[in-house]
């Protein structure tokens, strides 16, 4: 017999009974039953119950062990009684009746407790992180994570692309975020930096011949942590491809991200769907539009309104505070509460002013609340409406397709902070409403996106998302673009996939012609000496033929926590850093000591005080 187990804790079933088995794994729960003591014993495959009767030869050192002990014992399999089955268990028909066990490692008093996963401070649970990974959840997830990977790889292959590994020490990148830097001892003053993302490297792949590539790609950015986002570090399904149109991309894709939510869709019993068919692409100006996001979730019905033209007029409206928004260039956007009027009090509507206030920093959301009007028709006697024309209000109801019983949010200001608020506001009103649909992945594509923005703070037209994107129109649209209004009219060949409301990827046909590029650059500002100190190796081989090429890279880590319903990216991370950055299992970062920093020429200058 092997020397700790013949089967594993989640194997045995009622064919085993009368076998005899060894069985090896962490005492989970102790039960004492009327002198008879029951314990489940669990390892990474499951759990099994394990009897242990008074006098048998194990009893007398299972009962002092604490909670957590690695064992071994052999046992007898025997069947439970009907009304004793656990159908919740794999294991749940059959018990093993329990003779000699080995302690192969006692447990010390738990800083947290494995059983029945209560509630515990996160940073307990991240300096215990082998204590949290043995839970029940966490476990899952964490499998889930690895079957994710090997899903994405599999249909990676059967795509046609080909995995290859890309530099981990090398320049700074062009991404956007801080670089975590790495000093280098041969070279005395200078420094590596991990990759933000393997972008350059990827693109010279296509230089160099190759055609379809992939990787799953640790990526290293010093920047603050986000629900979606661990600090430090995270995963990307990393892809380009060679002599592709946009179009191409999305064939190859959207099989790839349909198939892996698809397969998970129903992970523990959680019954989700995929709808079928090609994903729907949303232009990022629609997005904006309707639901205040580039980035939305379509499982609201909720579509927004820009109702300015509505409030021009106060001597119409009755309400002047808008119409004076207008004047000034700002917009006034309506975000519709389907049933809210009949379904909820005025604390609702309330209670929304005060979110938009505390939450988004915001000066407030107007709203108004429809009934059927005494004369026929439907009124508000909330300020925002209730002095508005009939005719006017009737046309405004129209427009949003509201009637008595409903309500309507309103969100006024600059049009940048007006769609804002709005965009977060549909999602708050859908989810207080109960609109949000469940069990399903809807997913989409956001297109045309615009190739600049303008900068505020700089005063000038500058790169909006990706400036290594083609144009669309490629170098005649940036010849015409002579002046600013045209240039903030471009759109680039750069596309997200979003699921849910969760942005998983962006990606871009890419630029692969230095002329195009260098003018590219020109509209933003930057001369050819910037783009050449900072791009030139890019820059070089294109010079030497560059297929067109674009690529994409969905977020790992966000897949796998939307499969998963987890609402932190931790939940599904083995070893997260906590919101500041640190690692408090292996205390890192930490100091060095002197010969290290010697050894990389490497004083340290006084901290300075933030």
């Amino acid at each position: 017999m092997h020397a700790y187990r013949t089967h594993t804790c989640g194997e045995l079933r009622k064919s085993h009974v009368g076998e005899t088995v060894k069985l090896s794994g962490w005492l989970h729960r102790r039960r004492d039953h009327g002198g008879v003591m029951f314990i489940d014993l669990r390892d990474h495959y499951g759990l099994t119950q394990v009897v242990f009767n008074p006098g048998s030869p194990g009893f007398g050192t299972v009962e002092r062990l604490r909670a957590e002990s690695v064992i071994t014992l052999e046992g007898k399999v025997v069947a439970r009684d009907e009304s004793l089955v656990n159908p919740n268990l794999a294991t749940g028909e059959i018990e093993v009746v329990a003779g000699e066990v080995s302690v192969q490692s006692e447990a010390a008093e738990l800083p947290l407790p494995v059983f029945g996963e209560p509630e515990y401070p996160e940073d307990i649970r991240l300096k215990h992180r082998y204590l949290d990974l043995r839970r029940e959840t966490l476990h899952k997830n964490m499998v889930l994570r690895s079957q994710v990977i090997a899903s994405l790889r599999r249909r990676m292959i059967e795509q046609g692309f080909t995995e290859y590994q890309t530099p981990i020490l090398t320049a700074s990148s062009p991404e956007g975020a801080r670089d975590f830097l790495v000093p280098s001892r041969l070279h005395p003053g200078e420094f590596y930096a991990l990759p933000q993302a393997p972008q350059q490297f990827k693109q010279l792949l296509m230089v160099s011949g190759f055609d379809r590539y992939f990787q799953i790609a640790p990526c290293f950015r010093d920047e603050d942590a986000r629900a979606d986002r661990s600090p430090g570090e995270f995963y990307q399904l990393d892809i380009e491809m060679s002599f592709v149109t946009q179009e191409d991309v999305f064939s190859a894709i959207e099989p790839v991200m349909a198939g892996v939510f698809s397969e998970f869709a129903d992970w523990e019993g959680k019954g989700r769907t995929v709808p079928e068919g090609a994903f729907p692409r949303i232009p990022y100006a629609e997005a904006m539009a309707k639901y205040g996001s580039d980035k939305p979730d379509l499982r609201n019905p909720i579509e927004l309104a820009d109702v300015s033209e509505f409030f021009e007029d106060d001597s119409k409206t009755g309400f002047g505070i808008f119409a004076k928004i207008i004047a000034g260039g700002g917009r006034v956007i309506a975000i519709p509460a389907p049933k809210a009027a009949a379904e909820k009090s005025r604390k609702f509507f309330d209670e929304l002013d005060k979110w938009a206030k505390k939450e988004m920093q915001a000066p407030g959301l107007g709203y108004a609340r429809l009934k059927e009007a005494d004369g026929g028709g439907v009124d508000s006697q909330d300020p925002v409406l209730k002095n508005f024309e009939p005719a006017l209000l009737a046309t405004l109801l129209e427009k949003l397709g509201l009637s008595a019983g409903d309500g309507i949010f309103f969100s006024a200001g600059k049009k940048g902070e007006a769609y804002k608020l709005a965009g977060a506001a549909r999602t708050k009103v859908g989810e207080e409403l109960g609109l949000i649909e469940e069990g399903v992945f809807r997913l989409c594509w956001i297109v045309d996106f615009p190739m600049y923005e303008y900068d505020e703070d700089n005063k000038k037209v500058d790169f909006s998302h990706n400036p290594f994107s083609m144009p669309q129109g490629g170098m005649d649209a940036l010849l015409e673009a002579d002046t600013e209004e045209k240039q903030l009219d471009l759109k680039a060949y750069q596309y997200d996939i979003v699921c849910n409301g969760v942005e998983l990827s962006s990606g871009a046909i890419r630029n692969h012609s230095p002329e195009l590029m260098l003018k590219a650059f020109e509209l933003a500002g930057y001369g050819p000496d910037v783009v050449e100190a900072e791009f030139g190796g890019m820059l070089n081989a294109f010079r030497y033929g560059a297929p067109p090429h674009g690529g994409i890279a969905p977020g790992v880590d966000r897949i796998v926590m939307l499969l998963a319903d987890a609402e932190n990216i931790r939940d599904v991370t083995l070893f997260p850093m906590n919101q500041q950055a640190r690692d408090l299992m292996m205390q890192a970062p930490s100091p060095v000591d002197d010969k290290q920093l010697k050894e990389l020429n490497i004083r340290l200058a006084p901290q300075v005080k933030s």
